[in-house]
């Protein structure tokens, strides 16, 4: 028998998005109601700060900055072939401005994405290439959103709450006895 066999997901969970999440046993979900999104390298951790929690987002936000110098050094080597071939003074500044602005832009689309869900997912793929090439702006994001958090924790965070509160709403109008509910009366 599969996870979703075991555990059917509800019209509001699916309609809660990523709050209805797609973990199997997930800490400080309720039984039978919406599950929390797992995020990435800290599965659902993030819900009650435990399995070492403190120690991951160290860690992250360590490796993302070490990744960043890193590159930073790749991209110093390439520059270097750049001067090497001669390509000129005009073409060395515009590969510098053009890292610059993608590190720039990728960091702030990165920034973001952990504070909300994109608008306009078609415009989000078209930033893609330029995410790519501004990597090191995205690992900044990335190193700096772990040092306060893990990264997109107060989204995911916002979207389960409102889930689980949905969930109990319902849940608290179908409590009772049906039989001694009042009947509606009839028009006379």
């Amino acid at each position: 028998m599969s996870d979703d066999e075991q555990n059917p997901r509800t019209a509001d969970d699916a309609a809660a998005g990523s709050a209805a999440g797609r973990t199997g046993g997930a800490t400080g979900a309720t039984p039978g109601g919406p599950r929390p999104e797992e995020i990435r390298f800290f599965g659902t951790t993030w819900v009650d700060h435990g399995g070492h929690y403190g120690l991951r987002r160290a860690g992250l936000a360590a490796g993302a900055f070490a990744a960043a110098v890193a590159s930073c050094f790749v991209l110093r080597f390439a520059f270097q072939g750049l001067r090497i071939a001669n390509t000129g003074g005009l073409v060395n500044g515009l590969v510098i401005v053009m890292f610059a602005v993608c590190s720039a832009i990728a960091c702030r689309k990165t920034w973001e994405g952990f504070q909300r869900r994109p608008d306009d997912p078609a415009r989000e793929d078209a930033l893609r290439s330029l995410k790519a090439i501004g990597f090191i702006g995205s690992l900044l994001a990335y190193g700096a959103r772990c040092l306060t958090e893990a990264p997109g924790e107060k989204l995911h965070r916002a979207e389960y709450e409102a889930a689980l509160a949905r969930y109990e709403k319902r849940r608290g109008s179908r409590t009772g006895n049906p039989a001694a509910r009042k009947k509606p009366r009839r028009g006379r």
